[in-house]
């Protein structure tokens, strides 16, 4: 069978074609059927003097399945149809077959603006992949798969498929277990990334290592991150002592990506990427992964109000403010929308100025002194036409405020142009965090990563706080706002590794029963090595303008992690889990 509107164009004769009915047309004298497949549509004209062929098409319906054999003509003058590659010419039927029939439809396959439901789309995912934008996200995906894969071979990474079945590892997500029956009592997890083996290939020779790896995490799905499993370009390279040399070595392909197959206009110089430290990303955006694409940064009004007689910000550790232009227009709902949002945030309201013609307004300018008043006009830029919003309080908590107030200003002006891309780096991570519901510090990002100073830096640090001053070297890369990378030089050493571990109370016991193959394989003369994972379903989400994660993927599940269409999860029978001595425990009663 031919495909249609690619293959078409070029030929006469007769052809052989195979699709869907997309719709049909009964002129009386004459049936116009319009046939679909994944390449476009043809008009197909049936006569009724194929007799046969016509009694058929009068019983079509959409969405049937035929073959027609015919013969391709020009339309004729003003007969074009200029809405489809195809519409200049037809095929005239000599002959139509019914491959299948169908159902009425749940869910529409090309009206591509019907208001249907992610729920029902997803539950009959099968029937939404066959609208024209589907199927062009799946095509367009096959592509970026094989960009990524050209780019890494040119640069000579070698592909390794690692395990699926894996041991518990802590990447800071909750594995999916997968109970053994020839071993009872004991787990596999399925990965929530290659770490340990791909670190472990290092220590086998190879110089470049790279996949495009399944990876399983169960943490609760967003628009953003899907549920269960997802997919990252998986890297890592032999004798690299800095991060520098993998954030060098990737960046051409990510540039390329936005800029040759994603069409964006790069707004980063690509010989020039941001490297922002991660302490300075929270003071300056409230967060460590800014979007770069609009300005609004954070300032630092501390020293300058430390003696005014407002008293919410006389009593607060830190002032800082948000000038947010065109923020004059805002109505007072607006701002009480926005207000609420703080409240929500742990901010106990929100303090701002209006920037208008005939000067500042608002409920606190009484309580700033003119030089206050000046020094925060020129401290921020603020004019005409602007507002300036405050957070007081402490440090962490105004850049928490401030920083998702910045993301939300920004959707209301539209500063978020979906055509632009903004790159940045955010490196210098801490290697520890202080767990609060714990009461206790943890592994702020990877615990394979080397710390900064190496065992000196942990040696040195004998209270909490030095602790938390240890810097990993880990590095995030972010693109418009989104978090698409994530990597680190690793600890190749066992004693550095044990005594990571020891400073949060795991003894060598515990290290060696949760990481002993790779402990094992560093006593045997493994070379410094690094690497990064970047997440290519939320790269190609950006690339392709939308929001929802679950739009680019063939079969994602729902919000709750359920799979609509296949109903998943679901029971097994009982002699499936007694061949696994498992046992499913009872809730408890209520």
């Amino acid at each position: 069978m031919r495909s249609l509107a690619n293959t078409l164009n070029a030929k006469s004769g007769k052809v052989e074609l195979a699709g869907w009915v997309n719709s049909r047309r009964d002129h009386g004298g004459l049936i116009f059927i319009d046939l679909r497949d994944h390449t476009g549509i043809i008009q197909l004209v049936v006569d009724p003097k194929t007799a046969e062929a016509f009694k058929l098409a009068e019983s079509l319906r959409d969405e049937f399945v035929i073959a027609a054999t015919g013969t391709v003509r020009e339309r004729g003058v003003g007969l074009e149809n200029p809405n489809i590659e195809t519409g200049k010419i037809e095929v005239v039927v000599e002959e139509l077959r019914l491959l299948n029939r169908s159902e009425p439809l749940p869910v529409p396959t090309h009206d591509e603006g019907a208001p249907v439901s992610e729920e029902l789309r997803l539950k009959y995912r099968y029937l939404d992949l066959r609208r024209p934008s589907a199927q062009h996200r799946l095509a367009r995906r096959a592509k970026y798969y094989k960009f990524m894969r050209d780019y890494m071979e040119a640069n000579e990474f070698i592909e390794v498929t690692t395990p699926i079945l894996a041991n518990s590892s802590p990447e800071g997500a909750r594995d999916f277990l997968v109970p053994s029956r020839l071993h009872p009592g004991q787990f596999y997890a399925l990965p929530q990334a290659p770490q340990q083996f791909k670190q472990l290939l290092m220590v086998g020779g190879l110089p470049r290592y790279y996949q495009i790896a399944t990876c399983f995490r169960d943490e609760d799905p967003r628009a953003d991150r899907l549920y269960g499993d997802f997919y990252q370009l998986d890297l890592e390279m032999s004798f690299v002592e800095d991060g520098e040399t993998i954030r060098k070595t990737m960046e051409p392909l990510i540039v390329k990506l936005a800029t040759e197959f994603g069409g964006k206009k790069l707004l980063t110089d690509p010989n020039n990427i941001p490297r922002i430290p991660y302490q300075e990303s929270m003071e300056r955006f409230g967060v460590d992964k800014p979007d770069l694409r609009y300005g609004m940064e954070m300032i630092d009004l501390t020293e300058e109000l430390k003696n005014t007689g407002f008293s919410v910000f006389a009593k607060a550790e830190c002032v800082k403010a948000l000038c947010v232009k065109g923020g004059a227009d805002l109505s007072r709902s607006q701002i009480d929308g926005f207000t609420e949002k703080a409240r929500k945030l742990g901010a106990g309201g929100l303090a701002y100025l209006t920037y208008t013609n005939e000067g500042i307004k608002s409920p606190i300018a009484k309580f700033l002194s003119e030089a206050e008043l000046k020094a925060i006009t020129d401290k921020t830029g603020a004019k005409a036409g602007d507002a300036v919003f405050f957070g007081a309080d402490h440090r962490d908590k105004v850049n928490k405020v401030l920083g998702q107030l910045r993301i939300a200003f920004a959707d209301h002006f539209n500063l978020k142009n979906p055509d632009e891309v903004a790159l940045c780096w955010i490196v210098d991570f801490p290697f520890y965090e202080w767990d609060d519901g714990a009461n206790k510090l943890d592994f702020g990002h990877n615990p394979f990563s080397m710390p900064k100073g190496g065992m000196a830096a942990l040696e040195g640090a004998k209270t909490d706080a030095d602790k938390l001053n240890i810097i990993a070297d880990q590095y995030d890369m972010v693109m418009n706002g989104y978090e698409i990378c994530s990597g680190a030089v690793r600890n190749h050493n066992p004693e550095i590794m044990y005594k990571v571990f020891g400073i949060l109370g795991y003894d060598k016991k515990y290290v060696e029963a949760r990481f002993g193959g790779m402990l094992n394989a560093f006593k045997f003369g493994a070379p410094p090595h690094a690497g990064c994972a970047f997440g290519i379903d939320r790269i190609f989400m950006i690339l392709e303008n939308t929001e929802n994660i679950r739009d680019i993927v063939a079969f994602p599940k729902n919000g709750s992690g359920i799979d609509l269409m296949m109903n998943s999860p679901s029971a097994v029978d009982e002699y499936q889990l007694k061949d696994l001595n498992v046992k499913i425990a009872e809730p408890d009663a209520e």
